[in-house]
């Protein structure tokens, strides 16, 4: 049996967690919800409704909590997703926008919710942490233009001689 998740990042949603569960559920593989608490008679008008639930996105663990208006998301905190194609790249960039989000500069997207995301190619990293400088530094000025992230202008960037 795996361990358990020993940190688990919580999700303030105003009213919408079930809703937000169920967008990013059907873009991720291998989501479920594992457990829901609905708002008891203290709730008053939210009785019976979500007060909060645990989720899995691609294995990984999440809490949403229907908390109110009184916190909203920035882009102070993102979710970071590990791409290994340009096809990758597009369907996420694509499905995480749908309904009202944005593509913002470098590849990071605020989804309709305002939960921000950076759709970040596996092999960036790679070229970033490169040893030869010019190389990394071809990249980050070919990646500060993009806004969604085109792994072979990357490629070809990292390559130039």
């Amino acid at each position: 049996m795996p361990a358990k998740q020993k940190i688990t990042p919580c999700l303030w949603f105003d009213g919408n967690a079930e809703e937000a569960m169920d967008f990013y559920m059907s873009i991720f593989k291998d989501s479920k919800i594992l457990n829901k608490t609905n708002w008891g008679k203290e709730g008053g008008t939210r009785e019976g409704s979500l007060l909060v639930a645990t989720f899995q996105l691609a294995g990984q663990e999440y809490i949403a909590l229907n908390g109110g208006p009184q916190f909203k998301f920035t882009e102070a905190i993102s979710l970071s997703i590990d791409c290994s194609t340009q096809e990758e790249v597009d369907s996420l960039t694509e499905k995480l926008t749908a309904g009202g989000g944005e593509i913002r500069p470098c590849s990071w997207v605020k989804d309709k919710f305002g939960l921000s995301w950076q759709i970040v190619p596996s092999i960036l990293p790679e070229m970033l942490r490169d040893k030869d400088q010019k190389k990394a530094d071809r990249v980050m000025a070919a990646m500060m233009q993009m806004y969604k992230i085109d792994i072979q202008k990357l490629k070809d960037a990292y390559n130039q001689q």
